[in-house]
Order: C-alpha cells, then sequence, then structure tokens
C-alpha cells in the first residue's frame, strides 16, 4: 500500500498541486494488510491540532497530523469535557514535500458544522491508536459585554527561534482575550528547513493557540518552497484548496487574503499573478456589492508597498512591484485596485518592525488635519512584522518619509478590535517591553456611506491636504541627493 502511494503522490499527481490529495476510504495500510491484532500503525499519536474559520460562524475546521496512517480521522466533541457525545469522521491526506529525504506527513481534516454561535465545545482529536488532549474553544460570535465586536491578534514573521510574542499570545488565547489570530506570512523560518521537522516545531509550539482559537494564514517569503507547498498543504482555510487567497466575512468586517509572493517568485509562471488579480477584482465587486451588511474591507498580504526601514525591500522603492505592478508595463499593481474598491484597512507584515502609516494613495499622504484617520480618503496601513524569529528586528532609517506616523523595532504584535460598522481599534504590544503599547489609535467611518469605493472628491481631499511625495522628494537634508553631492565636493577641495 505504502509503494502505491508512493507512485501516487510522485508520478500521477502533478507536482504542483494546489489541492489537497485525499487517500481513499477504503485503503487498507501496510499494517492492516498484516491482519495482527497486535500490529498497529507505528506513529499515530495526532499532534500539532489547529482550527481554523470555516467561513460562517457555525463551521470550524480542524486539522492535525500522523507519522503514519491511523486509517480513521475522528474529533470527538461535547458542551462538557467528560462527555464528548458528538463526533465527525474526516479526511487524511498525504504530505511528501519533495526534499531529498521526505518525510511521509498524515494531514487529517475534518469539519464541524452546525456548531452554536457562543457555545463552547470540548474536544479531541484522533483514532483508537491515539487520542490527543482535550482543548476547547468557543464558536465565534460577538462579544457582548465590553464593547461588542471581535478582537483580532495581527502579527507576521514568527520563527521557531526567538518568537518573542509566542507566550503572550498563548496565554491570551486560552484567558479568552483574543477571537482569532490574522498570521501575515512567514512561519517558522522555515517550514521546510530540515525536512520539515522545523515547520512541525512550529505547528507544536502554536498549538496552545491554534487548539483554542481558528489560526488564519497568509503566505509570506519563507514559504517559498517548491511552490509554497508545506504552506498549501499543513493549513486549512476557507473558501480555497490551496490557502493561497481566499477570502470569508466575519462579523462587520470582509477579509481578502492575497499572495505577495507571485509577484516575486515567477519561476512558478505569472499565471498564478494573473488568476489571483482576476479573483481579488471579482471578490473586492462581490464585497462592495454586500457593504450595506458588511461594511469593512481589511486585506492581508506579507511585503508592503510602503516603509521606512533601513534596507532594499520592495517597500522602499519608488515604484514597488506590488503597489505599482511589474516593471514597464505596470501589470497587476495592487495599489490603484484596492483604493477603487475602497480598502478601508490594508495588514502587511515582512519588515521585522512596527509602523502605522498616515492615510495613503500613490504617494501621497493624508496628514495635513487633526483627525486623519475620521473618514480617510485613502486605506490605511499597518506593518505588524516583529513577532519575534532569529534573523532580529530590523532598523528604520533615521528621517522617515511623510507616510510613516509611528514607529518601533522592538518585537511585538498587534491587536486589532473591530467594535462595530463605525469604529475600529489598533495596539501595537511591545513584548520586549513587558507588554507596554506602542501605539493605540482608531479608524472611524462616521457613517456607513463612508465605506465605499473611493471617489474622485476622495482624490481631491488627499491632494488639498496632503503631501505628495514625488521621486526625488527630499524629507531630510540627509537623505537629498545634491547636499551629498556638495558634501563630496566639500571633502574633495578639503584634500587639496
Amino acid at each position: 500500500m505504502r509503494i502505491f502511494l508512493y507512485f501516487l503522490v510522485y508520478f500521477l499527481i502533478p507536482q504542483i498541486c494546489w489541492t489537497h490529495q485525499y487517500l481513499p476510504i477504503d485503503r487498507i495500510p501496510d499494517w492492516k494488510l498484516k491482519n495482527d491484532g497486535n500490529i498497529g500503525p507505528s506513529y499515530g499519536q495526532p499532534e500539532q491540532i489547529r482550527i481554523s474559520y470555516g467561513g460562517d460562524p457555525s463551521v470550524s475546521f480542524v486539522t492535525w497530523q500522523t507519522f503514519d496512517d491511523t486509517l480513521q480521522s475522528i474529533v470527538e466533541y461535547g458542551s462538557d469535557w467528560k462527555f464528548l457525545n458528538q463526533s465527525v469522521l474526516g479526511r487524511c491526506s498525504v504530505f511528501l514535500d519533495r526534499n531529498k529525504n521526505s518525510v511521509w506527513r498524515y494531514i487529517h481534516r475534518a469539519n464541524l458544522t452546525a456548531l452554536v454561535p457562543g457555545q463552547t465545545y470540548y474536544y479531541h482529536v484522533g483514532s483508537e491508536h491515539g487520542w490527543s488532549p482535550i482543548y476547547f474553544f468557543t464558536a465565534l460570535k460577538e462579544r457582548e459585554n465590553d464593547g461588542g465586536g471581535y478582537i483580532y491578534a495581527v502579527y507576521g514573521d514568527l520563527g521557531v527561534e526567538n518568537g518573542r510574542s509566542l507566550g503572550t499570545i498563548q496565554k491570551m488565547a486560552q484567558r479568552g482575550e483574543l477571537d482569532m489570530v490574522l498570521h501575515v506570512g512567514d512561519f517558522a523560518y522555515n517550514m521546510d528547513e530540515s525536512n520539515g521537522e522545523t515547520g512541525d516545531e512550529f505547528l507544536r509550539q502554536i498549538e496552545p493557540i491554534s487548539a483554542y482559537i481558528p489560526y488564519m494564514a497568509t503566505v509570506g517569503n519563507h514559504e517559498y518552497f517548491n511552490n509554497f507547498t508545506h504552506f498549501v498543504n499543513r493549513f486549512t482555510m476557507p473558501n480555497s484548496d490551496h490557502n493561497l487567497f481566499y477570502s470569508y466575512d466575519l462579523g462587520h468586517a470582509h477579509f481578502v487574503v492575497f499572495s505577495t509572493e507571485f509577484y516575486f517568485n515567477i519561476q512558478w509562471g505569472y499565471h498564478q499573478m494573473k488568476n489571483q488579480f482576476e479573483w481579488l477584482k471579482e471578490d473586492l465587486k462581490k464585497a462592495n456589492e454586500n457593504r450595506k451588511n458588511i461594511p469593512w474591507i481589511i486585506t492581508m498580504g506579507h511585503r508592503p508597498m510602503y516603509c521606512s526601514d533601513f534596507d532594499g525591500d520592495d517597500c522602499t522603492k519608488y515604484e514597488s512591484i506590488i503597489r505599482t505592478g511589474l516593471p514597464l508595463t505596470h501589470g497587476y499593481g495592487l495599489e490603484k485596485l484596492f483604493y477603487e474598491y475602497g480598502v478601508d484597512i490594508e495588514l502587511w507584515a515582512h519588515e521585522h518592525s512596527y509602523e502605522r502609516l498616515w492615510p495613503v494613495y500613490n504617494r501621497t499622504v493624508y496628514n495635513g488635519t487633526h483627525l486623519p484617520y475620521t473618514n480617510p480618503p485613502a486605506p490605511v496601513h499597518i506593518i505588524t512584522g516583529s513577532a519575534g524569529c532569529r534573523e532580529n528586528t530590523d532598523v528604520f532609517v533615521e528621517h522617515p518619509p511623510p507616510w510613516s506616523a509611528v514607529r518601533s523595532t522592538d518585537y511585538g504584535f498587534g491587536i486589532m478590535r473591530i467594535y462595530n460598522s463605525t469604529h475600529l481599534n489598533f495596539k501595537q504590544i511591545n513584548v520586549a517591553q513587558g507588554g507596554t503599547e506602542d501605539d493605540d489609535f482608531w479608524v472611524v467611518k462616521t457613517s456607513e456611506k463612508h465605506h465605499r469605493p473611493f471617489k474622485h472628491r476622495d482624490l481631491k481631499k488627499l491632494r488639498t491636504y496632503g503631501t505628495h511625495v514625488p521621486d526625488k522628494y527630499c524629507h531630510h537634508h540627509s537623505h537629498c541627493p545634491m547636499e551629498k553631492k556638495k558634501k563630496r565636493t566639500r571633502r574633495h577641495h578639503h584634500h587639496f
């Protein structure tokens, strides 16, 4: 049976496959062929348990892993931890990442449906060959007692080494202080390393979070291996077979998750970029048609359009590829698309720092009023990529461009709370300084009519009260080419 599966995975299934290839239900594993009750799977203990949002508060996906075929993939659950009186049978797929010494990983998935929002469920996963500990989760429902809405932990760039924010997020998840995690790219550093053992260790480390609240994932550059195969196979996101781009509604917000990596990993073909761009247009169009019911539109992509970090990343360039599209042709640029469809908040990571931007579009910064985040005429960008990893934090340029409002180079993570259709709050928690807040600000839409595609009057408002940053803009004399030239000339004359 194992030889047959090897043949199936390596030869019959295309090398670049973005769908989960489930094993036949009537399969007979090797250990079963021996017809000996004393023999079972060698490694049947489940681990790396993670739940994710199923696209509706009544649905949750449960994913876990074993290192052998247990034949059955079961979730037992109920409202009393002593009496797990409901069960659901899931499916199992084999994951071989095509490393030189690929490890056989069995990824199990089960869907829990007809959940009652607000009810707490206890559950464990496994089979007769091994069960996980009993965990619990609460089916998603808006908070009632302290202002309403949902609370999200937001971060990127969390690794197995120096995962500085991990403990704080684990504690908050278990205490019920968070409803969901939004991980905006870069996991483990890297999931494919050591034949995937780094990915296994990462998923064990986040289990004290992901077993209790939905863990929602965005692909980043550290997931590039073999066309993002670890990301595609290890996670289970809603409305997608591949997890690379998808969307979902929760409460007052429509979340749009996409891959910035298609723009930089073109060895896999331009069609990935094209397909995603066409999907984004269609998804944002539908989201705007439903804006009276779900007003906020929030995007999540790994590499930002703007930043003020002291490095050579795309966001430091005048024509960022993510912002303006491919060189020369400007194909598949995202800034104009997001502006035309009225995206409210754009969440990013990649830079190992925190930076909040003033509302900005096409390098025009809305920073000339005392309430720039009240009915802003452009999207608000937030970069929070400092959860903690082996690469340490990034440094900023000394004098930031005008779009930069708040910056921090300490490790930490974001807390976003969407209270209702008009008020959204974002905090950046500094774990390096014991949990102090680096930032705390509100985005306010005074009425639902301000949730809409940006129009000409928004551009006029942006230009009237904003600052345009052209290619040769000199925001500090130390950054000015002419000043640098003069200094070099003075040094030259001084020599002689």
